[in-house]
């Protein structure tokens, strides 16, 4: 049996067997819309295009490589059943792959994938798919799932270093470049493993040579950036797993090759960033993404006077949000924008000092989102844990200055990442 590295692993995508992907997976997979975003290309003065991944059937374009894999194995193999590891979307691509082609499959998923996640693979398997909820990360399912493989003889199916899957994803570069009216100047594109960067840019590499492919990252798992900084795969030690679509601890090997030659530049956005744009959607366009889904038009700040005039694709590369979620996505969005702030506030044990607290610190536009104090002995001074959200940022300086000369200043939690977690 081939393991993931016995193959060379400077293979590249090539044109005939993306057009062959994008013929059998016509059947099943969606062609998503290429929308103009009026709201970003007036934002941007640019014409800022979104892939509609989102609307897949999966929503997600996890389809396209789990389809575009398991239809191509032999009947013989097929007869054996498969597996894969998977955060969520990759999972739901394999079991709606497994469910139309009546291949019994077992996917394994970190305990701590959203719900919503689980339930949806479970719908879109039905009676032939298996959900094994295994290890906190992607990871750690992974070595779970291969362990599964090799005692049951099961075909692994990868969620982002197989040929087939990068093929597959690489369909969508076809259907991107057939509707565009225009040369694309930018394409923006979220990579957690890097199947979908690998196989995109290698598409745009070979028909729209002059498009510059952008490859982002969740700033708490930079894996792929890491890895080219050093010339090689490099696992993480640890990462902030938020962004759950694109948080990974290793990129594919496959993968690392191809972006390593064809991305123009990788970056990453702040998780917070992330939240603020999955909102943003919400309110002014009406469309629920989840984290993965968001990163590429959250990038699109960082190169505002590069884009200004450009044609841009954006890839929305999923919806799969737990509702459940949204209050933590409200609160990182509003911690980096500067307007939700946590101290240690430090009362005088006398009459009246809330009051005061309130009337003198406070200013017009503050609101207390968050207090939590219990008097536990008879000292003169008792701590609350205060959370603040601002109107505007430029509040902060003024408060915590009025917070001083009134002596009630006593920590700044925001900045010290120990004591938030702890007490938050």
């Amino acid at each position: 049996m081939e393991t993931l590295l016995e193959k060379d692993t400077i293979y590249k995508p090539s044109l005939e067997a993306v057009k062959e992907a994008s013929e059998r997976i016509s059947k099943v997979v969606l062609k998503t819309p290429l929308a103009e975003s009026f709201t970003y290309s007036k934002r941007f003065d640019a014409k800022v295009m979104l892939k509609r991944e989102d609307l897949q059937q999966v929503r997600s374009y996890k389809i396209r490589g789990a389809y575009n894999k398991i239809s191509s194995l032999p009947q013989e193999q097929l007869e054996k059943g498969v597996i894969c590891a998977s955060a969520g979307n990759h999972a739901q691509g394999v079991a709606f792959a497994c469910n139309k082609l009546k291949v019994k499959g077992v996917i394994y998923m970190p305990g701590t994938t959203p719900q919503q996640k689980v339930e949806q693979t479970e719908m879109f398997g039905g009676e032939w798919v298996e959900v094994v909820l295994k290890g906190d990360t992607y990871d750690d399912s992974f070595k779970s799932a291969m362990a599964h493989r090799a005692e049951k003889g099961l075909i692994f199916i990868h969620p982002f270093d197989d040929e087939k899957v990068i093929e597959g994803q690489a369909t969508i570069a076809l259907e991107i470049l057939e509707q565009a009216n225009e040369a694309i100047d930018y394409v923006f594109a979220p990579l957690g493993g890097g199947g979908l960067l690998a196989g995109i840019s290698s598409m745009f590499k070979e028909l729209s040579p002059n498009t510059k492919i952008i490859g982002i990252e969740p700033q708490g798992a930079p894996s792929m950036k890491t890895s080219l900084k050093e010339g090689k795969v490099v696992e993480l030690d640890h990462i902030e797993r938020f962004v759950d679509g694109a948080s990974v601890q290793k990129v594919g090997t496959r993968n690392f090759a191809i972006c390593k030659e064809n991305l123009d530049e990788m970056i990453t956005v702040p998780e917070g960033k992330i939240c603020q744009t999955i909102l943003d959607l919400y309110n002014q366009d009406a469309m629920v993404v989840e984290p993965a889904g968001a990163m590429a038009i959250s990038a699109l700040d960082l190169y505002a006077e590069k884009i200004k005039g450009k044609n841009v694709v954006c890839i929305v590369s999923g919806s799969n949000n737990d509702i459940i979620r949204m209050a933590e996505i409200k609160e990182r969005a509003l911690l980096y924008s500067g307007l939700k702030h946590y101290f240690v506030i430090v009362f005088p044990q006398r009459a009246g000092a809330l009051k005061e607290f309130v009337a003198k610190v406070l200013g017009p536009n503050d609101d207390i989102t968050h207090f939590e104090y219990s008097k536990k002995h008879n000292r003169s001074n008792g701590p609350a844990v205060v959370g603040i959200e601002l109107k505007d940022p430029a509040d902060f300086e003024p408060l915590v200055e009025r917070m001083k000369k009134k002596n009630f200043y006593g920590e700044y939690l925001n900045n010290n990442p120990n004591l938030f977690q702890f007490l938050i």
